[in-house]
């Protein structure tokens, strides 16, 4: 075993995530694209990107519980809700720091997610679906009955823009660097957990848990260990989230935005860390682009009435889960690699 740290691997070929010189200067010049784009994008791409970022905070969590430790995981929006209500509470009530009130948010959601899973030592698949939708239910819970004072109840709690070094990230701009900077950290991290022991040993606990116990894995804290990450994960996206909106309010995390999470991580392929992004950008492209079109057909076709964004929104998310799994049950990246590899031995089939 390698006793550097969870980022440490002990596989000379995995030391480094870009291998050519190609890879280094396309992902550089990713970049510098990333960091160029409010300078020429509308507002509303802007908004848009930003919505992204965190976003792919929360499924890169959800990724390593779910995709790469294999513990099924419904509850990944109350993960996120604990963290933006924390950040939030810690932010406008405590009048903590963004670089204190963030993470510390990360560590809440961490904290929550333990709980379920000490729940996951125990049972799995169906039955450890239906704990984290308890998740869920406790979150919202607690947030509605507690009182009004410590979370905001139904009313939400209002935060100021997060401010560092005297700098306030107020426009949109400021926002969207801001987000940009975290989820670069978090997705490097996401790509240092995958790639070091621990990955392997969450890869393994997920094909056959008895037979790593036997091997001399420790399962039990194996599956708190992927439910600590993959929360932790949540609650960082809910902190930016909090401070994106500005606003946090119990509706902003239910059950169907986890579910759209999980159509994430299917869509860009399980145990994936760059099949996480795929599926976001996949995802919320196809959702703005449903929700661009909804207002035109509805003044061409008025009789459709205003609930069919709502509809065909809900339509898409069960259409494209069921849709994936049937025909292409390892996501968008395994077809990436089937290309990859069809290129490189072309033009011999074999």
């Amino acid at each position: 075993m390698d006793p550097a740290g969870i980022f440490s691997t002990s596989y000379r070929q995995d030391q480094s995530l870009i291998r050519t010189r190609n890879q280094a200067i396309t992902l550089l010049l990713f970049i510098v694209a990333l960091f160029a784009l409010p300078m020429f994008a509308e507002v509303r791409s802007v908004a848009v990107m930003t919505s992204m970022l965190i976003t792919a905070v929360v499924v890169l969590g959800l990724q390593i519980n779910t995709g790469l430790a294999g513990q099924v995981n419904i509850g990944q929006a109350a993960f996120m809700g604990v963290g933006a209500y924390s950040t939030a509470v810690l932010a406008s009530k405590l009048h903590l720091p963004f670089w204190l009130a963030l993470p510390a948010g990360g560590v809440f959601a961490a904290l929550f997610g333990v709980i379920f899973g000490l729940a996951a030592v125990r049972i799995k698949g169906f039955y450890l679906a239906l704990t984290t939708i308890a998740a869920q239910i406790l979150f919202h819970f607690f947030v509605l009955n507690l009182p009004q004072k410590w979370l905001g109840g139904s009313n939400g709690i209002t935060m100021q823009p997060a401010e560092l070094f005297g700098f306030k990230f107020e426009s949109d701009a400021g926002v969207y660097y801001l987000c940009l900077v975290v989820a670069m950290i978090m997705i490097a991290g996401g790509y240092g957990i995958a790639r070091s022991r621990h990955g392997r040993i969450f890869a393994a606990v997920r094909d056959d848990d008895v037979a790593s116990g036997m091997m001399g894995i420790n399962v039990v804290r194996t599956k708190a260990l992927a439910f600590l990450v993959g929360a932790f994960y949540a609650g960082i996206g809910g902190g930016l989230w909090a401070y994106y909106v500005r606003f946090v309010t119990i509706d902003q995390f239910t059950l169907i935005h986890s579910i759209w999470f999980i159509a994430m991580i299917i869509v860009g392929g399980m145990g994936s860390i760059t099949g996480a992004l795929i599926g976001v950008f996949v995802i919320r492209m196809a959702q703005e682009s449903i929700t661009s079109m909804g207002p035109v057909l509805i003044e061409r076709i008025p009789f459709l009435g205003g609930d069919l964004v709502f509809a065909a929104m809900n339509i898409f998310l069960g259409g494209i889960i069921a849709g994936f799994l049937i025909f292409e049950p390892r996501g968008l990246m395994h077809r990436w690699n089937i290309a990859k590899r069809s290129y490189r031995m072309w033009p011999y089939p074999y």
